[in-house]
């Protein structure tokens, strides 16, 4: 069973800065690449940031400049270093992962329980 634990939001004014982090844990064979996605109230949920096991990044445009995402050395913790935030980023922030179960199996998508981002105007 895969589980991905996030942490880190929180309530900041804008200009600030937080930290989320999300650790994958469990039973599975490789984890191909994982990111963070948010959804804002009465919106769809939207990619923010996603990085590969080659440490290849690709982020919205809106976030470009201000968000820096990262992987651990062991390749199972993600990060999203938010800074310069905006009323804008108000959201619930989900971490994703898509792993492997398996040797030579499909990846599947696998998400966090959501954490909470408020910046204050």
């Amino acid at each position: 069973q895969v589980q991905l634990v996030e942490s880190g939001g929180g309530l900041v004014q804008a200009g600030g800065s937080l930290r989320l982090s999300c650790s994958a844990s469990g039973s599975f064979f490789s984890i191909d690449t994982m990111g963070w996605y948010r959804q804002a109230p009465g919106k769809q949920r939207e990619l923010v940031a996603t990085i590969n096991t080659d440490y290849q990044t690709n982020a919205v445009d809106s976030v470009k400049g201000r968000f820096t995402i990262s992987l651990d050395s062991a390749g199972n913790t993600v990060y999203l270093q938010m800074r310069s935030l905006k009323p804008e980023d108000t959201a619930v922030y989900y971490c994703n992962a898509v792993i492997q179960i398996r040797e030579l199996s499909r990846g599947n998508d696998y998400w966090g329980q959501g954490t909470q981002v408020t910046v204050s105007s």
